[in-house]
């Protein structure tokens, strides 16, 4: 039973689907079987027929939100709560536009594999290697999740799931975001491999680090808010003390400005700078 009280029903998405106004939260997007059943807006929701309570969160639009919602079967949203929390993650449970997304993607997916429909996930060598520890909680969720269903789903699976863990860190909630992301990272390393003549090793705590920079240095990027006026001594020392990562770090400016349309600022240079040396110099 859910802690909604006083909450006024707003807009009815289908009998399962609600929007609603509380007292407390303002717009929450509530869920249960038969909430919505000859519901009209002004009605009173009732407490007793809530299942889950989903509050729009980073200025996401409520109504799209919902209406998403409404098209998932109510059991796969449960599944992957409940999955969710069994290899706890529950904590990503807060976020409803990955919680919504990813019921989406396995409500598919177990459509897939029930018509027998196999699916070749692209970037799956780097969505292992970029992002491990997202890839190891994706394996554990996919393993819950096939607890619970008939249809198991195949391995692959895990790299989908993955990415939407990863799409959670980044400013958009769309996941073709996270794969040009995964892509651009890819590349990245590829020049530092080529510029240094080197392997890099993925399970480094400096290429972690730098793969961990680059996330955010991409939601800076899609934001409008890179780092300037911050580090301009730290620059030069930087510059001066390792000249060739400084002018790797150059060129992979060049190459995010022309992938994704945004200069970076000196700041920021500096700083990936520094990481492709603290890269460059774990692989020496």
């Amino acid at each position: 039973m859910s802690e909604i009280g006083g909450a006024e029903i707003l807009r009815v998405f289908n009998n399962n689907v609600v929007l609603a106004a509380d007292p407390v939260s303002g717009e929450v997007i509530l869920t249960g079987r038969g909430l919505g059943f000859q519901a009209r807006a002004g009605d009173r929701v009732d407490p007793a027929k809530v299942a889950r309570v989903f509050v729009p969160t980073d200025g996401r639009d409520p109504d799209h939100l919902a209406e998403l919602l409404a098209g998932i079967p109510p059991e796969h949203v449960l599944l992957v709560a409940e999955a969710l929390a069994e290899v706890e993650l529950d904590l990503l449970l807060r976020n409803p536009a990955l919680v919504v997304a990813m019921a989406d993607h396995v409500s598919f997916a177990l459509k897939r594999q029930q018509a027998a429909l196999v699916v070749e996930y692209p970037l799956v060598a780097e969505v292992q290697h970029l992002y491990a520890e997202e890839y190891r909680q994706a394996m554990a969720l996919l393993a819950a999740i096939n607890r619970r269903v008939d249809s198991q789903l195949p391995a692959s699976e895990a790299v989908g799931l993955a990415l939407h863990l990863v799409n959670a860190g980044f400013a958009s909630g769309d996941l073709s975001y996270t794969y040009q992301m995964t892509g651009l990272i890819q590349q990245m390393v590829e020049v530092i491999v080529g510029t240094f003549g080197m392997e890099l090793s993925p399970d480094s705590v400096s290429m972690g680090r730098f793969i961990t920079h680059l996330r955010y240095l991409f939601v800076r990027i899609q934001q409008h808010q890179q780092l300037a006026g911050e580090a301009g001594a730290i620059g030069v020392a930087i510059r001066a003390a390792y000249p060739e990562a400084a002018a790797c770090a150059v060129r992979l400016a060049a190459l995010l400005e022309l992938r994704l349309g945004a200069a970076l600022t000196n700041d920021e240079v500096a700083y990936l700078a520094l990481h492709v040396a603290r890269v460059s110099g774990d692989a020496a």
